[in-house]
């Protein structure tokens, strides 16, 4: 099969091309797994953070990738929850102990056995991948193949931050940052919660214009003071200077909820310039995300469907994989951008 393959860490400026397209057999498969023959697989931030260093892969090479669409093409002995043929995603989450505090009060992403796909276990740049079948799950038949891919991360994700950020309708919500995730979590708000304005920062004006194109009320730079105050803000970013911009924009007892497994230590400084009562006094909260549950996967995409939540989608051949992470890197943005796998 092909596979495109990060051999060892690099730094995505010097090195254009991280990835290396191989030819690899064909994953074997245990009792309780199946095949999938991939069609799509997104492109996530990430891969940056795994190529990067900053959330190291388990083992070298890896093929990255969490956001999987396909058809099952063989099962194991044991698994009987998908038909042959039957279209199935792969997220982020690729196994949980399900015996553990966490897994048992339906806390499985807090699992210290947790294992992501496309970091610990190989992932879905490639035409084929094994998986559980408990971990994967039944794609709705309103989308295609590149319209599901984002919904497994990126749209789940977005759906988890926005449930952190404990927000009622009628209060105002800030978006930091504006790429796959948070153009997801836009079009949920504004179904869940018709009355909620949004507010958007962006670093370019190319996302800017995006954010008011959705239906945002306001989008301005990263850095920019909100014309109102905010009752919660979701950060997508990967920099810490958005901690800082974003906790002088809340509310009174506002939350910032931080959508990203890393943040690069590069403006790590910025956190010198907290200052107690400018961002941080009159009980302000400051929540991470971590991960995802499958409850949030299978939730996200029939709460999707119904609405329906069409994502924004730049399509890419398996062999155009270091194109779209350089532009992700570059900040060339609009909506997910995801692989055609033949």
């Amino acid at each position: 099969m092909k596979a495109a393959i990060l051999e060892k860490i690099t730094n995505l400026k010097e090195n254009k091309q991280p990835l290396k397209m191989v030819e690899l057999p064909k994953p074997v498969i245990g009792a309780e797994e199946i095949l999938v023959k991939i069609s799509a697989c997104g492109v996530c931030h990430t891969e940056l953070d795994e190529i990067e260093g900053r959330t190291h892969p388990a083992i070298l090479p890896i093929i990255p990738g969490h956001q999987i669409v396909g058809v099952v093409s063989e099962r194991g002995k044991l698994a009987k929850k998908f038909k042959i043929g039957a279209r199935v995603g792969i997220g982020w989450i690729n196994y949980a102990c399900g015996v553990c505090p966490a897994c048992v009060s339906q806390n499985e992403n807090l699992c210290s056995a947790f294992k992501a796909t496309g970091r610990d276990v190989h992932g879905g740049y490639a035409q084929y991948m094994s998986v559980a079948e408990n971990f994967a799950f039944a794609i709705p038949a309103f989308y295609s193949d590149a319209q599901a891919a984002p919904l497994l991360c990126a749209g789940a994700i977005g759906y988890r931050s926005l449930r952190l950020a404990n927000l009622a309708d009628g209060q105002r919500l800030g978006l930091a940052g504006f790429g796959a995730s948070a153009h997801l979590v836009l079009k949920m708000v504004r179904y869940r919660y018709p009355h909620t304005e949004i507010f958007v920062f962006a670093r370019n004006k190319n996302e800017q214009a995006f954010a008011r194109e959705l239906g945002a009320v306001w989008a301005g730079d990263i850095s920019a003071l909100s014309p109102k105050k905010l009752n919660a803000i979701i950060d997508t970013t990967p920099v810490w200077k958005t901690i800082v911009d974003s906790l002088k924009n809340l509310e009174p007892a506002g939350r910032l909820v931080i959508n990203a497994i890393r943040k690069e230590d590069k403006d790590k400084h910025y956190l010198t310039q907290l200052d107690y009562g400018d961002h941080l006094w009159l009980e302000k909260e400051i929540k991470s995300v971590a991960n995802v549950t499958r409850y949030d996967i299978e939730e996200f995409l029939n709460l999707a469907s119904q609405i329906p939540i069409i994502p924004e989608v730049e399509e890419y051949s398996l062999e155009e994989a270091n194109r779209a992470l350089a532009e992700i890197k570059e900040g060339k943005i609009r909506g997910a951008k995801v692989l055609r796998i033949v």
